[in-house]
């Protein structure tokens, strides 16, 4: 069990300092035994022996590995606007994860209400990738007809809410499937990308069919991601690249589709996504062919149908994390994946993503917990994994909290393990 010690000494030069862990931060290449030191709210010092510096406080985490904070780059945590929106922290730092980037649940018109009721009142640190309508995901993907479509975009107004609050915008949020595509064909897609384009930030498209089709226009699964390529730029995010959708970016195929290599050529990045869509067989598929996800993300939402309903919810961050490890992810890609490259899609990477000193002190500690476990993709197909990866502690900004594990049945079951 990590012990956490108060010292003596008013004058000791760190505020913090954790012992003992197993420290990995791809961003520095680092996998090793090594302590990491916290003072003001940054992190001071990363070494292989701190144990006898003096500090106010002292976190023993033998048996734990230890990382910058985790990102999970896409949640949907507009709580109570959007009918399928959780609370920001149980996402976040309940979670494990310190950073999250809520994806299209707010709008240029009811953004103001995002910063007001879940950036500043939460302790994880939010930021968001508005969608490009004016009103955001009010009714989650049930309306997608009435509010994705091209008379509810505005260009002007996107760019000047995101010159407005560029702390907190840092993306924008956009669909490539079936659905829109039978509505307008891709004249929405051409909105996102001029404005991406404008402003300079990333989009994140959602791949795999969500909204309503029109049969009679309805576009061939095969067609929805290719056709949509040439209005993406590089650094801009794929997501559920691991989703048996037919329309998504592997589909139904029985290798791996042509798609895939040109959008990697484009210099796109794939999300995982997890949520409802992660497929058993396409990431076994994918990984056998060491096309690894550039980011993991948990797609952690409420019941679409429902109204602010989380009891089915049973994914997360570290879930996902402890998937792709047992499905041969290797340990390493897995945790920059969920640091220092969704820091850098937000470009935060000066900020976190990393241990290095100088940066803020966000950090998470993970259980190790050994033992079968069955765990469940979108479909309902059976894992059994040996190893889960579990969040014990997150530090934010220096701060020491022990998460709930509120939302992480499928680490815990429907009861979270005692901090």
């Amino acid at each position: 069990m990590t012990s956490q010690t108060p010292a003596s000494e008013t004058d000791a030069p760190f505020d913090l300092v954790i012992c003992g862990a197993r420290v990995i931060d791809p961003a520095q290449g680092l996998d090793g035994c090594f302590d990491v030191a916290v003072r003001d709210g940054k992190i001071a010092a990363l070494a292989a022996d701190l144990g006898r510096t003096p500090a106010k406080t002292r976190l023993s985490a033998d048996g734990k590995i230890v990382t910058p904070g985790l990102i999970d780059l896409h949640v949907h945590v507009y709580e109570w606007v959007t009918n399928f929106g959780v609370r920001a922290d149980d996402a976040g730092v309940d979670a494990g994860v310190t950073t999250i980037v809520d994806q299209g649940s707010s709008g240029a018109w009811t953004f103001g209400g995002f910063i007001a009721h879940v950036i500043k009142p939460s302790k994880t640190d939010v930021v968001a990738f508005p969608s490009i309508n004016l009103l955001g995901a009010i009714k989650g993907g049930m309306e997608g007809p009435r509010l994705h479509n091209p008379d509810l975009v505005d260009i002007d107004e996107l760019a000047a809410l995101a010159a407005q609050y560029p702390q907190y915008i840092r993306g924008f949020k956009c669909h490539a499937e079936s659905g829109s595509m039978s509505h307008w064909g891709t004249q929405v897609l051409e909105y996102a990308s001029e404005i991406a384009k404008r402003t300079g930030l990333p989009l994140y498209v959602h791949t795999g069919e969500l909204f309503p089709v029109i049969e009679e226009s309805r576009p061939e699964a095969t067609d929805v991601v290719p056709n949509v390529l040439h209005l993406l730029k590089e650094g801009d995010v794929l997501a559920h690249v691991y989703s048996a959708m037919p329309d998504g970016i592997v589909g139904l195929e029985p290798g791996i589709p042509d798609v895939v290599r040109q959008a990697r050529q484009r210099g796109l990045l794939f999300d995982i996504g997890y949520g409802v869509n992660f497929s058993y067989p396409i990431a076994r598929k994918m990984i056998a062919a060491e096309l690894y996800p550039d980011t993991i993300s948990s797609d952690a939402h409420g019941d679409f149908n429902g109204y602010h309903d989380d009891s089915q919810t049973d994914y997360s961050l570290c879930g996902a994390m402890t998937r792709l490890l047992a499905l041969g992810m290797p340990i390493d890609r897995i945790i920059a994946a969920t640091t220092i490259t969704p820091a850098k899609v937000i470009g935060q990477q000066d900020r976190i993503g990393s241990l290095r000193p100088g940066m803020d002190a966000n950090i998470t500690i993970l259980d190790q917990i050994e033992g079968e476990w069955t765990m469940l993709d979108g479909r309902g197909e059976e894992l059994v994994v040996n190893l889960r990866l579990a969040p014990h502690r997150v530090v934010m900004g220096g701060e020491v909290i022990v998460p709930s594990c509120r939302l992480m049945r499928d680490i815990f079951g429907n009861v979270p393990k005692a901090a």
